[in-house]
C-alpha cells in the first residue's frame, strides 16, 4: 500500500508547513533533490507558523518581570502568557508549576538537583542518556529492558517493593522510545509507582511531539519534553508538575531573577532570600523567544489535532515497514514486538552494510537525512543489535568496531514523496550498493570526491 493512497483517508490530515520543505541539496552523482528530513527523533524542523509567530514578535523584544517600559510590559505578558499555554497543552493540574529550561536533559537535570536527600531512583536501561544519568547524586537502581509493556510494569513494581518504604523515591520513565519508536504503558507504570509511595518522571522528548500528552490523566508526577523536537527553534525545553520539591530545594542557578532578596551582613557576607515559584529555577534573562516559540507549537498543534496527525503518522510507519518487508538484509528493532504501538520512528540494520556508510549514501545518493549509530541510548541499542562496541569501524562491511543501527524518523511536516523516496533508495541499495566510494573521515563515511564507485 503507498503513502498516497493511505494518506487519502478522511481522517488523515496533509502535512504541516515547516521550514526547510523545499531545501534543495547535491547529489554526488549530479543534479539536485529537494531535501528529505527524515530525521525528527534529533530534530524536527521548525513548524512556519511558529517561526512567523517569533518573527512578529521580535521588533518587540524587550527585558522581562522588571522592565517599565511598553516592550518590557509586553514581553512579561508574552513570557508568562507562554506559560500558561504550555499547562494547558500539558493538561496540568492545579498548583503544578511550568518551569523553563533549556531542553529535556536540562529539565531532568534541574529535577535530579532538586532529589530531596536520600532519594532513590529507578530507571529503565532503555532510557535515552537525558534520563538515564542525571541522577549522580542519589542511589540508582538501573532496571533490565522489558520484552512487554506488562514486564515493564512488572520489573517496576518488583523494584519498588524492595526499597525502603518510607523514604523518597522517583520513577523516571520515556512514553515513546527515541530508539524504536514504541509508546510505553506510563499509566500504569505511574500506578504502580503511586502504589509503592514513590513519584515518576515522564520524559516526553518523542511522546509529546506526536501524541497527546496530559499530566493529569497519565497522573505522572512532572513531564519534560524540548522545543526542538516539537517544532520550534532550538534552546528552549519545559519542566512541568509538583511545585513542592522544586520549592524547596536550592536554586538550579544562583543569580539575579531567583533571588527576592539580597543584603549585606555586620560580618561582610550577604543573606539571600530566595524566590518560592517557578523564578526560583529560572536564574538570569529567561529566553523569552525560545518560550513563546514552544507555546506557539503547543497552539498549532493542539489545533491540528493529535488524533489526525496520529492517523498520517501511522500511515507513514506503515508505508515504510510495508516497502522493505520483502528486503530479507533489513531487520527493524524493537523491544515490545513489531506491532507494538509506535509514533514515527523506526529503527533497523541491513545486513552486509556499516550504519555509517549506509546512512551517508542515503545523504549523498539520494539526499535523505536520516540518524546512525547509538542514537544517547547506548544499552538498548546494543541490546538490540547484539554489539558491545561503539564506534562506526570503516566505510564497508561492518566490522567488529562498526554498530549496525540505522534511524528513520519523520511527524507533522514529513511529505508522503520524503518516505517514498526512502523505501526506494533503501531497496536500491541494498539491492544494487553504493553508486560512489567512501572514505572514514573522523570516524564518520563521507563520499571520496576523488573518484567515484
Amino acid at each position: 500500500m503507498s503513502v498516497s493512497a493511505v494518506a487519502a483517508a478522511p481522517t488523515v490530515r496533509a502535512p504541516l508547513p515547516v521550514l526547510g520543505r523545499d531545501v534543495a541539496v547535491p547529489l554526488v552523482t549530479g543534479g539536485e533533490v529537494t531535501y528529505a528530513a527524515l530525521d525528527y527523533a534529533a530534530s524536527a524542523p521548525a513548524l512556519q507558523r511558529v517561526w512567523d509567530d517569533v518573527a512578529a514578535y521580535a521588533p518587540y523584544y524587550g527585558s522581562v518581570h522588571r522592565g517599565a517600559g511598553y516592550l518590557s510590559q509586553l514581553s512579561t505578558d508574552l513570557f508568562e502568557k507562554a506559560r500558561r499555554t504550555v499547562a494547558e497543552f500539558l493538561d496540568c493540574r492545579s498548583g503544578d508549576q511550568v518551569v523553563f529550561t533549556r531542553s529535556t536533559t536540562d529539565s531532568l537535570n534541574l529535577l535530579a538537583a532538586a532529589l530531596p536527600e536520600g532519594c532513590e531512583v529507578f530507571v529503565f536501561e532503555t532510557e535515552h542518556h537525558a534520563s538515564l544519568l542525571p541522577w549522580r547524586g542519589a542511589r540508582v537502581t538501573y532496571l533490565d529492558a522489558p520484552g512487554s509493556p506488562a514486564q515493564a510494569v512488572a520489573t517496576l513494581e518488583r523494584a519498588l517493593a524492595d526499597r525502603d518504604p518510607y523514604g523518597p523515591a522517583l520513577v523516571c520513565v520515556t512514553g515513546a522510545s527515541n530508539v524504536t519508536g514504541e509508546l510505553w504503558p506510563v499509566r500504569e507504570l505511574a500506578a504502580a509507582a503511586h502504589a509503592h509511595g514513590a513519584r515518576i518522571v515522564l520524559d516526553a522528548a518523542q511522546l509529546a511531539p506526536h501524541r497527546a500528552v496530559s499530566v493529569r490523566d497519565l497522573d505522572v508526577d512532572w513531564v519534560a519534553f524540548s522545543g526542538h523536537k516539537l517544532y520550534a527553534p532550538f534552546g528552549s525545553g519545559v519542566l512541568a508538575g509538583r511545585a513542592d520539591w522544586l520549592r524547596e530545594a536550592e536554586p538550579y542557578l544562583a543569580g539575579g531573577g531567583a533571588s527576592r532578596t539580597v543584603a549585606r551582613r555586620a560580618d561582610g557576607g550577604v543573606d539571600v532570600e530566595w524566590h518560592d515559584g517557578v523564578a526560583r529555577h529560572e536564574a538570569g534573562s529567561p529566553n523569552v523567544i525560545g518560550a513563546h516559540a514552544v507555546a506557539s507549537a503547543c497552539t498549532a498543534l493542539a489545533e491540528a489535532g493529535f488524533e489526525a496527525l496520529a492517523a498520517r503518522e501511522d500511515a507513514l510507519v506503515s508505508a515504510v515497514r510495508e516497502g522493505l518487508e520483502d528486503v530479507a538484509e533489513v531487520r527493524f528493532l524493537s523491544l515490545f514486538g513489531d506491532d507494538a504501538p509506535r509514533v514515527g520512528v523506526l529503527s533497523f540494520v541491513v545486513d552486509g552494510w556499516n550504519s555509517s556508510h549506509f546512512a551517508a549514501a542515503l545523504s549523498a545518493e539520494y539526499g535523505i537525512g536520516v540518524r546512525d549509530g547509538l542514537f544517547c541510548a547506548h544499552p538498548l541499542v546494543r541490546r538490540l543489535v547484539g554489539s558491545e562496541t561503539g564506534g562506526h569501524g570503516e566505510c564497508g562491511a561492518p566490522d567488529a568496531g562498526s554498530l549496525n543501527a540505522i534511524r528513520v524518523s519523520f511527524g507533522a511536516g514529513t511529505p508522503d514523496e520524503h518516505v517514498e523516496r526512502f523505501v526506494r533508495a533503501v531497496r536500491e541499495l541494498v539491492r544494487d550498493g553504493a553508486r560512489w566510494t567512501y572514505r572514514t573521515v573522523e570516524g564518520r563515511c563521507v563520499p571520496d570526491t576523488s573518484t567515484r564507485a
